[in-house]
């Protein structure tokens, strides 16, 4: 036993070490394309730069789930350490990840993105700063959204410039426009969910599925095939025993992640999400969370939370109450179980997945970070 710990501990810090030199790579990769778009744009005009600056900042640091999974995925798949095509795939799925949050926050109206203004919001104060004409609001979000879409154009260019295994034709290259066209339909659905009446099944059946395709597979199921995908190159298709593996495994991972997240998004403490208290309640995001809510609570406590939901001046005492209402519906315990189920399904997964050990523990670590996370 004392052999397997310390054996395990060594394949750690292996696997801690290399993750490391991946992002670090993954870091000067964003830096120099981000040095040759900032000459490109001061040639436009040296007003144009702050788009660049709002991208570089939010897409410096972070997580990097969504690259690192890509990582994984690319050397079970006999991909070689820290090889140039992985480090540019992961730099164009962090893009891509960027242009979401942007849109995300300016249809969420959200004020704050990892503990600072969201982009619409730094826009929106450089107008006031500089006392311009017209709406600072309007210019906010006109902007922010200029700055999703180039960043949304810089994720295809980055992952285009890796050739041809991301030619048309690829499964990487399916792989990474099927994942752009799911996103975009899921946030649709987000949305739609905010402004419709539905009965408790309806709601909590469109919440899956904005669960799914809005984060879980572009978050965890995509990334982890994409890398895959990309190693296997012309032997990868949609149907691949190894691709297939990944995605049993991936895409309860990512339900589980979003899961915590809508749970972190009511309950989260703002020193750790960079959020404020209850920010997915002033936003009125119709989560699974609420949809159980719903269900669960009685006419009147869901008529108080109906009535709250969307609401931005809303009191921190009222989200309080709203949290207890959440939380004596049995909503949120269900949520948790939820969450706990589908660590037991990617766990049973993993074990099933045909990669070796290394990676096997890479995988493992990830996924204790994914869904036990408090921000």
């Amino acid at each position: 036993m004392p052999q397997q710990h310390a054996a395990r501990s060594e394949l750690t810090q292996l696997i801690e070490a290399e993750e490391r030199t991946y992002l670090e790579l993954l870091e000067s990769e964003l830096a120099r394309f981000f040095e040759a778009q900032e000459r490109l744009l001061a040639d436009i005009s040296e007003e144009s730069l702050p788009l660049l600056e709002s991208i570089r900042s939010l897409s410096t640091g972070g997580k990097r789930l969504r690259a690192l999974l890509c990582y994984w995925g690319w050397r079970g798949a006999g991909g070689a350490v820290h090889a140039p095509e992985v480090v540019t795939a992961g730099a164009a799925l962090e893009l891509f990840q960027s242009s979401a949050l942007i849109h995300d926050d300016i249809i969420d109206n959200s004020d704050t993105r990892r503990g600072a203004p969201a982009v619409h919001k730094q826009f929106e104060s450089m107008h006031r700063t500089q006392s311009w004409r017209a709406d600072a609001a309007s210019f906010g979000v006109s902007a922010a959204i200029i700055v999703g879409d180039l960043c949304l154009s810089w994720s295809e260019q980055v992952f285009a410039s890796i050739g041809e295994k991301v030619a048309l034709g690829t499964e990487a290259r399916r792989i990474f426009d099927l994942m752009r066209t799911e996103v975009m339909s899921g946030q649709y659905l987000d949305v739609l969910g905010e402004v419709t009446d539905a009965g408790d099944s309806v709601a909590l059946q469109r919440a899956q599925h904005v669960i799914r395709y809005k984060s879980a597979k572009y978050s965890c199921e995509h990334p982890l095939a994409l890398g895959g995908a990309l190693a296997l190159g012309t032997q990868a298709s949609h149907d691949h025993s190894l691709l297939h593996a990944y995605r049993e495994f991936a895409l309860p991972l990512g339900e589980g992640f979003q899961l915590r997240d809508d749970l972190l998004g009511v309950f989260g403490s703002p020193q750790e999400t960079g959020k404020p208290a209850g920010d997915d309640l002033k936003e009125g995001k119709r989560t699974v969370l609420i949809a159980l809510t719903h269900q669960l609570a009685s006419a009147e406590q869901w008529q108080r939370i109906d009535e709250g939901l969307g609401d931005q001046g809303i009191s921190p005492v009222d989200i309080a109450e709203l949290q207890q209402i959440i939380t004596d519906s049995g909503a949120r315990e269900q949520v948790e179980a939820s969450i706990a189920e589908k660590e037991n399904t990617v766990s049973q997964r993993l074990e099933q997945l045909p990669v070796d050990d290394t990676v096997r523990l890479a995988l493992e670590r990830i996924v204790g970070k994914a869904l036990h996370r408090t921000s």
